[in-house]
């Protein structure tokens, strides 16, 4: 087997710690790739350069991925298909490399890539990769703390690293080298295997976040916003327990590429505690539509609320009518169905009802015809023949309203405001809709006394679903209390 790599020296093998300086031995490394998912993409090249006892040894290989280089990564890198044809490939290498960071801190530069790349790729192979890991990211913010971006070519730029081949895998891994080399130059040795200790412990941590600030957030339930530079709001959640929800998503950025992509991009957290789980999840619909952090998709607020009605026309024929956000009154309408964030999306359901249920599409206003014409439906057998009298109307409305009966609105089941218990606090809600959180009979009677805020959908799902179940036995009825 082939592999263009230098071995490291069996005697540079024998101890993990350098007894001179009492530094561990520190493997430098820097991978390329065809892409930055690593469940999809695969990796072409490998460079590790290992300090030991102030001695570097070098290892590095080329690996056919087995899979396109698109174009853009082939120019950045100088990579192509021709230079890693013939190549091993990671299956190939596997054990070698394993062996060749037995023992060794795995250092590089936003190292959950190249470490999340490698592991990925040993797992696939069901092979066990769990080396320490030291994160250049972190080791700058610690040591030089005054400067204001920490990525590879702002190091290179602040402390004059020379560059031999940028975007080649030994050639960053040699660029890591030396920043270690600066590092060791301008805070002495003694600080700089503090710092790694430090930050070794903390493998699991973002680069931007320290771990004072996970020892700061509560084991309790609440909300937390992850935020990018400049205070961009990235992502919102909320747990029982914040802290842990929080360090799950670090720990998943292994292993979930949308979790990496967090991890590597969060420069601060903040966190509000609540009293229970329904007000955390109230909260977080609430976050999420008011700050619209980019890595949330759904609740997200909808400008186009739609259910669909129905409504008997002049020949009997129960006719879907889109009620749409502008007449909309969730809760109080009758002979609502369904609630959808879009027109698009209610058209897209009563299409998909029509088809499972075999309805006439003609009748339902979907589609046009003739009068005394069948619809195109039946013609291929996907209706039952209501447009033509092949079953009576009467069927077709009992079908029809068969097929709503499990995506009925249903109407606010009280006479007025209640209050729902969760842990110290008061949830007020008067017909589906969120009117606040009320932690004593004062703060509890204004809000009952407020007028309905808007209707949410997300809102109206939890309420929903908690008077029904969690909370079923939590519900205050606010009607007969004088609190007007």
């Amino acid at each position: 087997m082939y592999i263009d790599a230098m071995p490291v020296p069996q005697s540079k093998k024998t101890s993990n710690k350098n007894t001179q300086d009492d530094f561990p031995v520190l493997a430098f490394i820097d991978i390329e790739t065809t892409g930055s998912n690593f469940e999809r993409d695969r990796i072409t090249e490998i460079g590790i350069k290992t300090l030991v006892n102030n001695e570097v040894t070098e290892w590095e290989s080329l690996l056919d991925p087995e899979t396109f280089i698109p174009q853009n990564i082939q120019r950045l890198t100088g990579i192509s298909p021709t230079m890693v044809a013939g190549k091993p490939n990671f299956n190939e290498i596997a054990n070698q490399l394993k062996n060749e960071l037995a023992g060794k801190i795995f250092v590089a530069h936003n190292a959950r890539f190249d470490y999340g790349f490698i592991k990925a790729s040993f797992k696939r192979m069901d092979m066990d990769f769990r080396p320490k890991v030291l994160c250049t990211v972190k080791l700058s913010r610690l040591l030089f703390p005054q400067q204001t971006r920490h990525n590879l070519d702002t190091i290179i730029a602040t402390h004059n690293l020379v560059v031999s081949s940028r975007h080649r895998a030994m050639g960053d891994a040699d660029l890591l080298l030396q920043f270690w080399r600066v590092c060791e130059a301008t805070v002495g040795k003694e600080r700089l295997l503090a710092a790694v200790n430090q930050l070794v412990g903390s493998v699991s941590l973002p680069p931007n976040i320290n771990q004072s600030v996970i020892d700061a957030i509560p084991d309790t339930c609440g909300c937390y916003v992850f935020y990018g530079e400049h205070n961009a709001p990235l992502y919102i959640g909320k747990s029982i327990n914040m802290r842990s929800r929080v360090m799950s998503h670090f720990q998943s950025a292994l292993t979930v590429r949308k979790e990496m992509k967090l991890s590597l991009q969060v420069f601060h957290i903040d966190w509000i505690e609540t009293s229970g789980e329904l007000t955390a999840l109230i909260m977080e619909s609430r976050l999420i539509k008011d700050q619209m952090p980019s890595m949330n998709i759904k609740l997200r607020k909808s400008k186009d609320l739609s259910a669909w009605q129905l409504v008997k026309d002049n020949f009997g024929v129960q006719k879907p009518t889109l009620v749409t956000h502008k007449n909309l009154q969730p809760g109080v309408q009758e002979n609502l169905f369904g609630l959808f964030y879009s027109k698009k999306e209610a058209h897209g359901y009563l299409a998909a009802v029509a088809k499972k249920y075999r309805l006439c599409e003609a009748l339902l206003g979907l589609e046009k015809v003739e009068e005394g014409r069948s619809c195109f439906g039946y013609q291929v057998k996907q209706c039952q023949g209501a447009c033509i009298g092949g079953v009576s109307i009467d069927v077709h409305n009992l079908n029809l309203e068969t097929a709503l009966s499990l995506f009925k609105v249903q109407l606010w089941p009280f006479g007025g405001a209640i209050a729902i218990k969760d842990g110290d606090c008061m949830v007020v809600v008067d017909k589906w809709c969120y009117l606040g959180i009320a932690r004593d009979h004062d703060e509890l009677y204004e809000l009952a006394r407020s007028e309905p805020a808007e209707f949410d959908l997300d809102i109206y799902k939890i309420l929903k679903k908690a008077i029904a179940g969690s909370h079923k036995h939590q519900v205050i009825k606010l009607n007969g209390m004088n609190i007007h």
